[in-house]
């Protein structure tokens, strides 16, 4: 029987991430817009308006959240309250469900009621999609600010935790992306010139900078202004990169900042890739279990997969219908994934591995 259409909505600290659920289940749109929520809930609304005129109006909607933690809320259970209580405005009660980790969707009172399950479950609606077409897996989402890693076992996600402190301890979450993230946490030093130089304590430039110097980051990734509010290009990046080390780009071609930034990219990929090989042997994840690879940064997750000799996949890859954008479907998977589970379409609906 077809479902109602269902939106699906991902209310990030930085960025509100959308999905349109078609009656049948497939995507019929999907989007990312810029959300500077740490600067009040004022950011959301503006939004939540661009997201609504482009998605349309939908009798469902299913929300899951990491938003709750900017420090505009003085605590986490205060920030999850204040975003229930924005969506249930915008649009009602009765159709709105938000997700609740292991208790699946509730109604915004259950969820009021439950607000620490609800902060930052997002990355647990899309590794519930993978465990539903594999046995075992290994779940990576690197996105503008972070890196979420969730082994799948019997078909069940199994992470060792579930918070947010958990989840750092346990190497499940890395504070690596590739767009938000000052260089600055990339590395205390780097090679250059002969010498090992020491990276200023400063936000001069962002890892956007890095990989568009690598030529690797994808368009429309970077939304945020730049970290000197200049222009986004080879040229912008290099200044600001140069800026990391006390030097103008001019001092030297450009080749030189572009070999910086690949020698950034490839400690950051390292972390990363250590980051799955801790999960892979805690869990005894089998060769044949793939990577699936989500987020704006998945261009590192294949490089990571190839390393560790392991298929890959796209997040987008599992849905039989992922719509005109699959790229987007990937790049904002959790919304797709609340979306999903709404419906609750089943695994019958996915392509299993």
């Amino acid at each position: 029987m077809p479902a109602d259409p269902t939106i699906g909505w991902d209310l990030g600290g930085a960025h509100l991430k959308a999905a349109r659920l078609g009656p049948t289940g497939g995507v019929e749109r999907v989007l990312q817009v810029p959300c500077a929520l740490w600067q009040g809930l004022p950011e959301l609304e503006h939004a939540l308006d661009a997201a609504e005129s482009a998605l349309g109006p939908a009798p469902a909607h299913a929300v899951t959240m990491t938003g709750e933690m900017v420090d505009c809320f003085p605590t986490r259970a205060h920030g999850v309250a204040c975003l229930i209580e924005a969506m249930r405005k915008r649009v009602g009660h009765e159709g709105l469900r938000f997700y609740a980790g292991t208790r699946g969707l509730v109604t915004p009172s259950e969820a009021a009621g439950d607000g620490l399950r609800v902060a930052s479950a997002n990355w647990q609606a899309s590794a519930e999609v993978v465990a539903a077409c594999f046995s075992d897996a290994l779940f990576v989402d690197i996105g503008s600010t972070t890196t979420d890693l969730i082994p799948v076992r019997g078909g069940q996600v199994h992470p060792r935790a579930r918070d947010d402190a958990g989840r750092l301890a346990s190497g499940e979450l890395v504070y690596t992306g590739v767009v938000r993230t000052p260089v600055m946490a990339l590395a205390r030093e780097v090679p250059f010139a002969g010498q090992s130089v020491p990276l200023m304590a400063e936000v001069f430039a962002t890892a956007a900078d890095v990989h568009r110097l690598c030529g690797r980051l994808p368009p429309g990734a970077d939304q945020h202004p730049a970290a000197d509010g200049g222009e986004k290009s080879v040229a912008g990046s290099a200044r600001r990169l140069a800026r990391m080390i006390g030097r103008d780009a001019e001092a030297l071609p450009l080749d030189a900042w572009r070999s910086l930034a690949r020698w950034l990219a490839e400690t950051q990929l390292r972390r990363i890739e250590d980051a799955c090989e801790l999960l892979i042997s805690r869990e005894g994840l089998a060769a044949e279990a793939p990577v699936v690879a989500a987020g704006v940064g998945r261009f590192l997750v294949t490089a990571v997969a190839a390393r560790l000799g392991r298929p890959v996949l796209e997040f987008a890859d599992l849905l039989p219908d992922p719509g005109p954008a699959p790229e987007l479907v990937s790049d904002c998977a959790p919304a797709v994934a609340v979306a999903w589970l709404s419906q609750a379409r089943g695994g019958g609906a996915l392509r299993r591995g």
